[in-house]
């Protein structure tokens, strides 16, 4: 999935994760923890907005979206609907060229309401063109650099009955 697109999955309204069936209200059908939902996605030279081949908030906000989509899918067998963000901090620049991957996790979960955590990482980054250098030159990172995160909530459709 290098090239960010999404493997085809189950249909609408038939989660396959650990809440199959609507949590409701009901805390026993909760499962204790829900796994992080990550995806990797190459940030295409397109996407360069500025100087530096600088990438704009707002396309790690895009894969933030994402993850929270598949997150309610797996947990309510529904895409749902992002309802705000209540902190988003952009620590370090996105380019063009990097390889990013984003993580959204269940923080709490209320009876529509799941408010989810995120972090975005550089893994792999571009090392410039330098004359003894192949234009398209990179290397995975020692450590992967925490480029934004944030918290935010999304809305799923009230259970049936």
């Amino acid at each position: 999935m290098s090239d960010g697109e999404a493997t085809p999955g189950p249909a609408r309204g038939s989660a396959t994760g650990p809440a199959a069936e609507s949590w409701g209200s009901d805390p026993a059908k909760r499962p204790a923890a829900v796994a992080p939902v990550v995806h990797r996605r190459y940030v295409p030279y397109s996407h360069a907005h500025y100087a530096g081949d600088l990438v704009d908030g707002a396309y790690v906000l895009g894969l933030f979206g994402d993850v929270a989509t598949e997150m309610c899918i797996r947990t309510d067998g529904d895409e749902g609907l992002f309802a705000s963000y209540s902190d988003v901090q952009f620590l370090a620049p996105v380019r063009a060229g990097d390889v990013v991957e984003v993580e959204a996790t269940l923080h709490r979960a209320g009876r529509r309401s799941r408010e989810l955590r995120f972090v975005a990482r550089v893994i792999c980054r571009g090392t410039g063109a330098s004359p003894d250098e192949s234009p398209g030159a990179a290397q995975v990172l020692a450590a992967p650099l925490v480029v934004t995160t944030a918290s935010g909530t999304v809305v799923v459709p009230a259970p049936a009955g």
